[in-house]
């Protein structure tokens, strides 16, 4: 009879030692967050990424109950501080703050990327979009896109556009627009915006695409001239977009996302989801984020995994069209 009751029993002392073990973790995810949660930030303070998560950090920050932290980690284009968020536990208090150009076209400009933007990440939500801003030195005698096209055309070999960085996404999306154009550019690349904004102003280079706020004083006090953008914005709310000017289908955008480390339990991801969600509802926070050119957007998890997926194949193979490496 003891030896029959031990085989009945035995499977029941097993499962009842699996929940045990499961629990810890179940305990954690029901209580989460209980301690600061860390935003890695993978470029240097003051730069557009970094002033998007800062406007909305408070918010967020008490929509879970605990101080957010802005951690920068720059360097390599955004990709050694993305590295270093995909390593971290995945127990959601280390979290990354995701851009277009380190995770959509990253595989594809660096060779040694040390994670796979597909598969190292949880994603949470995107934050946000902003537009581009297609400007020209004001030694450029062309007064709308139309003009300027033309211009190219009846010039070529002599445009330079200057980038942030070869295959940032200023970079890829001039070389987009040189596709659906026909037109002939060379690329200048730059260790970021304030360079290559002084050599547009200088007339070094004849053109930049860049995002709307960073461009807006040089515009207005006409040392730039702005030709097109890819979507309406209230900072140029009188600019007319690419596609109102004849080139079809040009509506790219920057973006940026929340993502935590893969295996992140759902439920935690699942809480974060919710707490941004209600972070970007907040009216005053729509209003901070649309005064800076970005639009404040939300997209369930499943959703910012497609999305991620269909720029990777967009930007990525517009870097490898253009052979965009960096060793």
């Amino acid at each position: 009879m003891r030896r029959n009751l031990l085989q009945h029993t035995w499977p029941g002392l097993l499962i009842a030692s699996s929940m045990l073990g499961l629990a810890p973790g179940v305990a954690h995810s029901a209580d989460y967050p209980t301690k600061p949660i860390t935003i890695v930030m993978p470029f240097p303070p003051g730069g557009g990424t970094d002033v998007v998560f800062r406007s909305v950090s408070a918010k967020l920050q008490a929509e879970l109950g605990v101080p957010i932290v802005i951690e920068n980690r720059a360097g390599a284009g955004g990709t050694i501080g993305t590295a270093s968020g995909a390593g971290a536990p995945a127990d959601g208090y280390t979290l990354i703050a995701a851009t277009t150009t380190t995770i959509a076209s990253a595989q594809a400009v660096y060779p040694k990327l040390g994670y796979s933007p597909d598969k190292s990440f949880a994603p949470i939500s995107l934050v946000g979009t902003t537009p581009f801003v297609l400007v020209a030195a004001p030694n450029i005698p062309a007064k709308n896109l139309k003009d300027f096209i033309a211009y190219a055309k009846e010039n070529r070999g002599k445009i330079n556009f200057g980038s942030i960085g070869n295959g940032s996404a200023s970079h890829l999306v001039a070389e987009l627009f040189k596709q659906r154009t026909g037109i002939e550019m060379t690329h200048v690349p730059y260790r970021g915006a304030g360079p290559a904004q002084a050599d547009l102003l200088a007339g070094q280079i004849q053109v930049l695409f860049d995002n709307p706020t960073a461009l807006v004083p040089f515009v207005r006090d006409g040392r730039m001239r702005a030709l097109a953008i890819t979507e309406p914005s209230p900072v140029f709310p009188e600019l007319p977009t690419f596609e109102s000017q004849g080139v079809s289908g040009f509506s790219a955008e920057l973006w940026y996302g929340l993502l935590a480390p893969a295996a992140t339990p759902q439920p935690v991801i699942d809480r974060l989801h919710e707490a941004l969600r209600k972070t970007l509802g907040d009216r005053e926070i729509r209003k901070g984020m649309a005064d800076r050119g970005v639009q404040a957007v939300v997209l369930s998890p499943e959703e910012f995994r497609s999305k991620i997926r269909a720029d990777m194949d967009l930007w990525g193979g517009i870097a490898r069209a253009v052979n965009a490496k960096v060793d």
